[in-house]
């Protein structure tokens, strides 16, 4: 489980969801969506310290500049590690937020051409990404 620490900068609310975005670092912000509010679930505050948690089979891999589309996570990072299986390949990143591991299908580390020092851009959508109070 990729996991980064941050605080929450805005919380919208309709009915028992929450769009809720946490700064990471100046640079990096994440968004969730949870099923709680702040009326149900006491961690959801401004400014309150949050882990940002999300599958590394939920990382998403561009080796360019992604046109418009509806992700709006996105980490640039460097790829530090590809560990090629017969069917998957475990990517190890570098971001400015810290480390993160991605698992996508080796058919597909191999035709991004995917290597140790290419930068890539991981994309979650906010679904898969879910948040813990600390």
């Amino acid at each position: 489980m990729n996991s980064f620490n941050g605080n929450i900068k805005t919380i919208q609310v309709n009915g028992n969801l929450s769009l809720v975005l946490v700064e990471v670092t100046p640079k990096l912000q994440l968004k969730a969506i949870v099923i709680d509010t702040p009326e149900t679930a006491t961690y959801l505050q401004s400014e309150a310290s949050v882990a940002v948690l999300f599958k590394e089979t939920e990382v998403i891999i561009a080796t360019a500049e992604v046109p418009q589309i509806s992700l709006q996570n996105r980490i640039p990072a460097s790829i530090v590690s590809v560990e090629k299986g017969a069917l998957l390949t475990k990517l190890k990143l570098q971001s400015d937020a810290g480390v993160l591991i991605a698992i996508i299908s080796t058919d597909s580390a191999s035709r991004l051409e995917l290597q140790e020092g290419k930068k890539v851009i991981a994309m979650i959508k906010l679904n898969e990404v879910m948040l813990r109070g600390l």
